[in-house]
Order: structure tokens, then C-alpha cells, then sequence
């Protein structure tokens, strides 16, 4: 137990302490993601190599199209310093394709997620892409209306106590 508390330590930052956040840019709105980051002030790198991980406090794997990024973090060999990374406490922190990538299991068995998170996910489960929408939605304590896009978002059908 002291030698996994030693471990997560180093990924550990006090409040107010600058990040630098990597956002995994093999493929997807990985452009968003900076810009959003970048928006707030905050340091952010692309990775594109493995190597890249090493300069971060954290990574946020962006969303996409999940068979596509587990194949490219195969092709480019992300997939076991990212796993040894995590075990280590390394914050990973993944937005609709990039929560199927960190799945422990999908429920239509593709792709080979990274076993990340104790979550069983149903990719598309309200339905195809064909299925998206957009609606102006009005929203209690939000002046006017509020652009919502419905897309064919993944669904976490099962997790154990572990996840929050």
C-alpha cells in the first residue's frame, strides 16, 4: 500500500498549481479541447508520441471515433504507457470516444478498450449517427435559449463501487 500511495504521489498537485495537460491528438476534436484549455489559461500540449507523456501533469483523451484512436494508440504503441501510467496515479480524464477507449469492457466487444475505469460502456446507444440532433432548449437559470446537440453518445451500463 505505501509503495502505491508513493507511486500516486507524484502525479498529486496542490490547488492553484500550475497543469500542463496533454490531449491525446492522434484523431478526433482534440482541436476543441486545446482551444477550450487554451480559452482558460491553461498550459496544453498535443500528444502525438508516447515520449510526450512524460512532459504532462495529465491527459485528456478527446472524442472521436473510439475503433479509430484505440487503433491509432496501438499503431504508435500509446497503449502500455498509458496502462502503466494510470496504475500510477496519472489523471486521464476521457470525453465521450475517450471514456469508450478507457472502458474495461464495451458491450458490443470492439474496440479493445484499455481497461482503465471498472465501466462497462454501450457504445451509440441512443442510436446512430444518422440519429443526431440539435434543439434550442430552454433552461431554468439560463437566459434564452441553450444550443443542445444530441449525438449518438455512449451509455455506462454497468461500474462497480470504485467509480464515481
Amino acid at each position: 500500500m505505501l509503495e502505491l500511495c508513493q507511486r500516486i504521489k507524484k502525479w498529486h498537485r496542490e490547488v492553484g498549481e500550475n497543469l500542463h495537460i496533454g490531449v491525446l491528438a492522434l484523431q478526433g476534436d482534440y482541436a476543441e479541447h486545446i482551444n477550450m484549455l487554451h480559452s482558460n489559461n491553461a498550459d496544453v500540449s498535443e500528444i502525438r508520441l508516447p515520449s510526450q507523456l512524460d512532459d504532462v501533469d495529465g491527459l485528456i483523451i478527446p472524442g472521436g471515433e473510439s475503433t479509430t484512436i484505440v487503433q491509432l494508440i496501438d499503431i504508435y504503441d500509446f497503449r502500455t504507457k498509458l496502462v502503466e501510467m494510470a496504475s500510477e496515479g496519472f489523471p486521464i480524464w476521457g470525453t465521450c470516444a475517450g471514456m469508450i477507449v478507457m472502458a474495461r469492457e464495451l458491450t458490443d466487444h470492439r474496440p479493445d478498450p484499455l481497461n482503465l475505469m471498472n465501466i462497462k460502456v454501450s457504445r451509440n446507444a441512443f442510436g446512430r449517427q444518422i440519429d443526431s440532433f440539435e434543439e434550442d432548449l430552454t433552461i431554468k437559470g439560463i437566459e434564452g435559449k441553450f444550443p443542445a446537440v444530441f449525438i449518438r453518445a455512449p451509455i455506462v451500463v454497468e461500474n462497480d463501487s470504485s467509480v464515481d
